[in-house]
């Protein structure tokens, strides 16, 4: 847990100390409230909860950029400086590594996620929604940024370049989202399979719904792409 910790105190202060961390976190807050304010509060009138799903909704689609964006410079900037194989070389185990980035991209982007919190707070100024739906939706927010941030962290444990990390990252989880598309015309039990795989099933804390099962998919893919990611990093070691 040492090492893990240093780790993650080490790349969290690496996105304070340059300028990338500061200019995602722009970026999302900027689109974040640019969409609120076109989408949530202007056209028709809307009631409340309408307005906080409509923000939630899309919070997810910059929640998966944002992850991508702040994964791809992990791993795929340690091989581009050369310091990767001194990394490899310590005495630090390969799944440390990747948990101390992984946890660090994590508190960032929550930090990201939580500056947000002040556009649903804005809803009670003319409108009434639930606090359990502002905390299921955010709650909702970090699992899937979890799952991006692994799936970019994968993606920039496979090449040296950031840019090409990024398409990578964004290219499995645009084919990880579209398989509900192949449960739309595939025959059960695929069917099922397909529809549970794809996180469009999973995303009812739009809603303010938290269910177990959907806890357990964002959680199990997190898993499931930083085990790959340390796999990665092991067989990159004994080359």
């Amino acid at each position: 847990m040492k090492n893990i910790s240093l780790l993650t105190r080490r790349e969290l202060a690496a996105y304070f100390k340059g300028p990338m961390g500061y200019v995602i976190a722009a970026i999302v807050l900027f689109v974040d409230g640019l969409l609120f304010n076109y989408y949530a509060l202007g056209g028709t009138p809307k009631y409340s909860g309408e307005v906080l799903q409509l923000f939630f909704a899309f919070a997810t689609f910059m929640t998966m950029v944002a992850g991508l964006l702040l994964s791809m410079r992990l791993l795929a900037e340690e091989k581009q400086l050369g310091t990767l194989t001194l990394l490899l070389t310590s005495p630090v185990r390969e799944y440390e590594i990747v948990l101390g980035k992984f946890f660090s991209a994590l508190a960032f982007f929550s930090l990201i996620t939580l500056a947000t919190v002040y556009m649903p707070l804005l809803i009670f100024v003319n409108g009434k929604v639930s606090f359990g739906h502002i905390i299921a939706g955010y709650f909702g927010l970090i699992l899937l940024g979890g799952l991006s941030l692994s799936i970019g962290l994968f993606a920039s444990s496979l090449s040296n370049s950031q840019i090409v990390a990024a398409v990578t990252g964004g290219a499995i989880l645009a084919a990880v989202y579209l398989f509900y598309l192949g449960a739309k015309i595939a025959d059960p039990p695929l069917r099922e399979v397909l529809s549970f795989l794809s996180p469009q099933r999973h995303l009812q804390w739009q809603n303010g719904v938290l269910h177990s099962q959907d806890v357990f998919y964002f959680v199990s893919g997190t898993y499931l792409f930083l085990l790959l990611t340390t796999h990665v990093m092991q067989a990159r070691r004994w080359r």
